[in-house]
């Protein structure tokens, strides 16, 4: 759950006025994607803003100038809505350099009629005499304020904006909240187009919070939801579908943007969903993914999305399906697999029991001690392999330098680091994985040459 006491302050307008510009501005970071083609956002976008010391939420928005036939269009404006209905001061935001548009007259009146206290925020006014056009009487719309003149993308006038915002906020039901460092297991819900992803996690929270739909792409950017449960924090990441790389350079900037961010978030976080349909085989798309959560050292659970639509399950048996998956995913076969229906929430509730079990594997800490016994027995059961190079490399010690996820140096008495054959370090990880629970995490085991030997 979302922390009862923070305030919310959801900005809203008309597309293209610069909402995303300046959430961004009032969160000093990139979180929403920026882009002159209209509809970029689409849904809710949130981020804690802090400022004076303390605390309240801030939400983007999509643009509320929709066609009613289109169904993406139609969800972007019930997220709003509702958003709306959460919020503790709404940012009415509209377009200094034109002229108010229907758009924007429909919108102030929908808004006029709230109780939730409203500021309107004119963007794009960059020159003084841009500025000066907040005064004119055509920009107080029906009966709100005039606006307060700012440029998302310069930053000037958004310090003036916050302490409005602050001081507004300050005399609420619920003020600001003091900062306050939280601790959670940031975990992307990544995968190809249409698998299920947003459905899932609005599963997962209980509430309408992404928009899903089967159309493809419907996610544009990554998206973060902090959540509560037994007393524990969880950052869940919603991200968009991974095309093939041909596919992404002929879609051209915003998309291959997206897919920079994705990979970005997989990089950042702690563990990933990777999630797969299982009524369709897995394609480059899932290989890629999985290649990249292997390379970044990110835990791992597999999901198998859509298992209630599979058909004769006598046949198409779970096990049968892990063959499957260890024949794609031939370098991912210590991440568990929960096969769930998203739509139904069938086994969805063992996710997080999974992801705490994942998170706390990737912190899994050894001693010297334990590892010089693990290695003896390990040598004894199969003695070292030549890699390149003459002689056959002496192993002369073990030791962990690191966690999340467990890294291991090993050392050789040898002039050179392939000397050990690449098989040998694929049967210690084996023997690690047999001896110690390290289910969902990858491990990393470096070869390191004795300095004696080195020169």
């Amino acid at each position: 759950m979302k922390h009862p006491n923070l305030p919310t302050v959801v900005i809203v307008g008309r597309a293209n006025v610069g909402k995303s510009t300046l959430f961004n501005r009032l969160l000093e970071r990139s979180k929403a994607l920026v882009s002159p083609i209209s509809g970029t956002t689409r849904d809710r976008n949130e981020g804690d803003c802090l400022w004076r010391g303390k605390m309240f939420r801030l939400i983007d928005t999509g643009g509320l100038d929709i066609d009613k036939h289109n169904s993406i269009e139609r969800e972007i404006e019930k997220q709003a809505e509702i958003a709306m209905k959460e919020a503790d001061l709404i940012l009415f935001m509209v377009d200094l350099k034109g002229e108010p548009l229907p758009e924007d007259l429909a919108l102030a009146s929908r808004l006029w009629k709230t109780k939730t206290p409203i500021l309107v925020v004119g963007n794009k006014a960059e020159k003084a005499s841009e500025r000066s056009r907040a005064k004119l009487p055509q920009w107080r719309l029906r009966g709100l304020p005039a606006p307060m003149a700012i440029s998302s993308i310069q930053g000037s006038g958004t310090g003036d904006l916050l302490d409005v915002i602050f001081d507004k906020l300050m005399t609420a039901k619920k003020p600001p909240i003091d900062y306050e460092k939280v601790e959670a297991i940031r975990v992307a819900v990544i995968g190809k187009p249409n698998v299920g992803k947003s459905t899932l996690l609005n599963a997962l929270l209980g509430e309408e919070r992404f928009i899903t739909s089967p159309i493809a792409h419907t996610t544009r950017e990554p998206n973060d939801t902090l959540i509560t449960v037994n007393g524990k924090n969880y950052v869940f990441v919603d991200t968009a579908g991974m095309r093939k790389n041909s596919k992404v350079k002929k879609a051209g900037g915003l998309e291959a943007t997206s897919v920079e961010r994705n990979e970005f978030v997989i990089r950042t976080s702690d563990v990933c969903l990777l999630i797969v349909d299982a009524t369709e085989p897995i394609g480059s798309q899932e290989k890629t993914l999985a290649g990249i959560i292997k390379q970044h050292g990110t835990g791992v659970i597999v999901i198998v999305n859509k298992w209630d639509l599979v058909k004769d399950k006598e046949t198409n048996t779970m096990n049968h399906y892990k063959k499957y998956l260890a024949a794609a995913f031939p370098f991912l076969t210590w991440a568990p697999v929960l096969f769930v229906s998203a739509l139904t929430k069938q086994r969805t509730h063992s996710i997080l029991n999974m992801v705490d079990d994942v998170q706390k594997h990737r912190f899994e800490k050894y001693s010297n001690k334990a590892l010089e016994f693990f290695l003896e027995e390990a040598i004894r059961q199969h003695i070292p392999s030549r890699g390149k190079g003459a002689l056959v490399p002496k192993i002369l010690g073990m030791k962990q330098v690191s966690v999340a996820p467990p890294t291991f140096d090993l050392t050789l008495k040898a002039k050179r680091t392939d000397s050990l054959h690449p098989s040998y370090l694929r049967f210690l990880e084996n023997r690690l994985r047999e001896q110690h629970d390290l289910t969902g995490t990858p491990i990393h085991i470096n070869i390191r040459i004795a300095t004696a030997v080195s020169n």
